[in-house]
């Protein structure tokens, strides 16, 4: 079975690529290889691939600097995302993709459902709410998930900077009022892994999905986990982590207060756990620049 990995530089692809199994045949392209924004581009690649699956792990992630530059995010994360459903329509072929907790504005009291009304407060957020539809109006045989906080071994996420400047501070301030799910890329790419088991298996669970690590905790709290283990390694010594309020540190960009995404859909149709996401910090070690 041949499957294509667009974005493989990335957390979720690297992980992606390094848990498939030995008898799938994978082509795994970072945005050198396949410019997701050319549509010849795109078609030339699925025709000549010919993927029985395409996931999708190609996006502008930059936050803060979306705002700036939405032409180049909308363009990656809208226009990219429907050239590979478009693609994948003509060529049958299934397309998994990814999205994100920031479709959503925070007010609900209590985590997201996949039906809840989106209302993204970003750039970001709204070109990946517009990706969604395009995928999804594109082409039947889709799977759309939805996540948060992602973080792993690879690039840039919250658990290195945290590593990084607790090495060199004995204080840090970190937003304590913003609500969500820290989500391992190993387990993500995992869930996605085992969704197309399930379609090979007979399955007919096209749409969209929310997976995201458990418990919900703040920015505060994810760092206060993540520090308890790096003092339990003797990685760094204690630190002082302050709580404060977003107000206390203005972005750019507006994120939802609570983006915690209720993960019932996904084990109802797949079985699939949320993403333990304390116990992929054991090895915090693992996570050092």
């Amino acid at each position: 079975m041949r499957v294509l990995v667009t974005g493989c530089d990335g957390q979720v692809g690297r992980s992606l690529v390094e848990r498939m199994p030995a008898n799938w045949e994978v082509v795994a392209l970072n945005k050198r290889q396949l410019d997701i924004t050319d549509r010849n581009a795109v078609l030339k690649t699925l025709q000549d691939i010919k993927p029985k699956y395409v996931i999708n792990a190609a996006a502008y992630t930059l936050v803060d600097k979306a705002e700036d530059e939405p032409s180049k995010c909308f363009s990656i994360n809208r226009d990219g995302a429907r050239n590979l459903a478009l693609g994948s329509q003509k060529f049958n072929a299934v397309i998994l993709h990814i999205s994100t907790d920031y479709v959503y504005s925070g007010r609900k009291n209590e985590p997201y459902i996949e039906f809840d009304t989106p209302e993204p407060l970003s750039v970001y957020g709204k070109s990946k709410l517009e990706g969604e539809l395009a995928i999804a109006e594109s082409h039947s045989k889709h799977i759309i998930v939805r996540t948060s906080w992602v973080f792993s071994e690879y690039g840039s996420n919250f658990v290195k900077t945290m590593l990084r400047l607790g090495s060199t501070h004995q204080e840090l301030s970190i937003v304590d009022d913003q609500f969500g799910g820290p989500t391992y890329a190993g387990d993500l790419a995992g869930a996605l892994l085992s969704i197309i088991d399930s379609l090979e298996n007979g399955s007919l669970g096209y749409g969209l999905y929310h997976f995201t690590g458990t418990p919900a905790v703040t920015w505060r709290g994810f760092a206060d986990t993540v520090f308890k283990q790096a003092i339990k390694n003797d990685i760094t010594g204690r630190i002082e982590i302050k709580g404060i309020a977003t107000s206390q540190y203005p972005t750019k960009a507006k994120r939802p207060s609570n983006s915690c995404l209720c993960c019932d859909k996904i084990y109802q149709t797949f079985s699939i756990k949320p993403s333990d996401w304390k116990s992929a910090l054991n090895d915090i070690s693992k996570y050092m620049e």
